[in-house]
């Protein structure tokens, strides 16, 4: 599948590749998430019950949080769109002139904060560890130490997401898809090989996190070669292209910022409830987040490039379909997920997480009721990742940013106004989080799609009435499903559950989950949907739906 990726750099893409690239990319998110998984487990079994665990996992966690900040959502948001553009507009050269330059002027920038940083490592590790820094000065050395080893993965994973928007640019997604298994790969390694010839078992995971950068980014580079875009750094902060990309960040940066301050200002509110708030947040989090990472964020991968090239190429009608066939394609994943969530809350968590010494009866019962206030929530959150890419693509960071702040700060106030009734009354103010998060998302979609339409960027298609209606059926069908089988395998009886076998319970929410899934694809069937539907645009335009 890798290979594949070896085309002529000078060809155009087609929509029609839509779903098979975003099936691509949520097949190799979806391997690296379960991957991410077994890296904990091995990171629990090697370093679990050491002091110095703690701080791997804050040393792991800065370079990670400048990679949020900075490269990942913010350098994407604004390099992809003009990326789009030179391609669209100018010469192979001007491409490859625009790619170096970005890369030299970018890389020279990181190398520098990366040495200021490893110089100045107890000052960084005093913000994000001032307890250590008060209180503990053996666990504050170590982290100052390590965080030498780990910082350089900022420069070198950042490097990597520029050869990734190259990469997706072309069309090449199944390579960026797949390097973040490199992480884990590398870090279980570390792990089992590394780490028994270290005095201290936590060192050799900070230098496999050094390792992981450097193996991901030469990863990438022979495929960046076969397409003839392998970059000649050039330091340049004067080309017109780096000074917008820059003029792009700014804005992006503001906005991952303020949900940055808003998540910590979550996680606070959290330790003032009762004791294992975090922790049932958490989990919840974490399952409510698994079809949110593995498709919506692969959908808006494949059609932010795509939306791209159609503004640079002034096709509006193509610009708009492209954003039709997302959002619906969403829809056909969101809602049937969010209501099996709601449904399933308890069950599914019992079998992930339930092992009676550790967690208890009192935390899944909590955990349930978080995770349907997520799940609530879920459609929108998915929405948001299709929605936005509609302006970055054109450039206009401004718009989402400015709907992004509107939305951080309701969530701030909804926490207020939920946390404190639900905590006083019933001791679940950990819902009233969950809660304040899906509808603050509700408000920021329904934002973005009131200005979409607003500014003419997006015109639904014709057949949305016959769409929803089918949908809905659907939804209503599998719902059906799941209650009758439930019922016969008496699933919804929690308290059964308790004394079945971690495989029993495997078995039995597998074979609901089947049955749920046969229920709502055979009525899509039967209401005129098939798969074809899927393709994107160019061989949608005539089908039903």
């Amino acid at each position: 599948m890798l290979t594949s990726d070896s085309v002529k750099p000078v060809q155009k893409s087609s929509d029609s590749g839509l779903l098979r690239s975003s099936g691509v990319v949520s097949f190799f998110t979806m391997l690296s998430r379960f991957m991410g998984l077994a890296r904990d487990i091995v990171f629990a079994r090697v370093i679990g019950a050491e002091a110095l665990a703690d701080v791997f996992f804050v040393a792991f966690k800065i370079p990670n949080f400048f990679r949020r900040l900075f490269a990942e959502g913010a350098f994407a948001q604004a390099f992809v769109p003009i990326l789009g553009e030179y391609r669209e507009n100018g010469s192979q050269a001007a491409v490859r002139a625009l790619i170096n330059r970005v890369t030299g002027t970018l890389g020279i920038t990181l190398l520098m904060l990366t040495l200021i940083i490893v110089l100045a490592s107890p000052v960084m590790a005093a913000i994000f560890a001032p307890k250590w820094f008060l209180d503990d000065p053996a666990k504050f050395a170590a982290t100052a130490d390590m965080l030498r080893i780990t910082f350089p993965y900022l420069l070198f994973i950042s490097m990597t997401g520029v050869a990734g928007g190259i990469l997706n640019s072309y069309d090449r997604f199944a390579v960026p898809a797949f390097t973040p298994l490199l992480l884990n790969v590398t870090l279980i390694a570390a792990a089992l090989i590394a780490a028994p010839l270290f005095d201290q078992p936590a060192y050799a995971l900070a230098w496999g996190v050094f390792v992981a950068g450097v193996v991901q980014l030469i990863f990438q580079l022979p495929f960046l070669h076969r397409i003839h875009m392998l970059p000649v750094p050039i330091i340049d902060w004067q080309d017109a292209g780096v000074r917008k990309i820059l003029a792009l960040m700014a804005p992006a940066i503001f906005g991952v910022s303020v949900s940055q301050i808003n998540l910590l200002l979550d996680t606070m509110l959290a330790t003032f409830l009762p004791t294992g708030s975090v922790s049932w947040l958490y989990y919840s989090d974490r399952l409510s987040e698994l079809p949110l990472g593995v498709f919506a964020v692969a959908i808006a991968t494949v059609i932010l490039p795509n939306l791209s090239r159609h503004h640079a190429a002034d096709s509006q009608q193509a610009f708009s379909q492209t954003l039709d066939w997302a959002l619906k394609t969403v829809l056909i994943i969101a809602l049937p997920a969010a209501v099996a969530l709601i449904l399933l809350a308890e069950p599914i968590l019992l079998t992930l997480f339930y092992y009676g010494d550790v967690m208890t009866a009192r935390d899944m019962s909590m955990a349930t009721l978080s995770l349907r206030a997520y799940a609530a929530g879920l459609v929108a959150f998915m929405l948001i990742k299709v929605l936005a890419p509609g302006f970055f693509a054109r450039q206009d960071m401004r718009t989402p940013v400015r709907i992004g702040v509107i939305a951080m700060l309701s969530n701030m106030l909804l926490n207020l106004l939920f946390v404190l009734p639900l905590h006083y009354f019933w001791q679940i103010g950990h819902v009233g989080l969950a809660a304040a998060t899906s509808v603050s998302a509700f408000l920021n979609a329904l934002l973005l799609f009131i200005h979409l339409r607003k500014k003419g960027i997006y015109s639904p298609t014709t057949d949305w009435l016959r769409f929803l209606l089918a949908l809905l059926m659907s939804v209503a069908v599998m719902i059906v499903a799941l209650l009758v089988v439930a019922s016969q395998l008496q699933i919804l009886e929690t308290t059964l559950w308790y004394t079945l076998s971690w495989w029993q319970r495997l078995g039995n929410i597998a074979l609901l989950c089947v049955s749920g899934f046969i229920a709502y694809c055979a009525c899509l069937f039967a209401c005129g949907f098939r798969l074809a539907d899927l393709y994107g645009p160019t061989k949608a335009t005539s089908s039903k739906h």
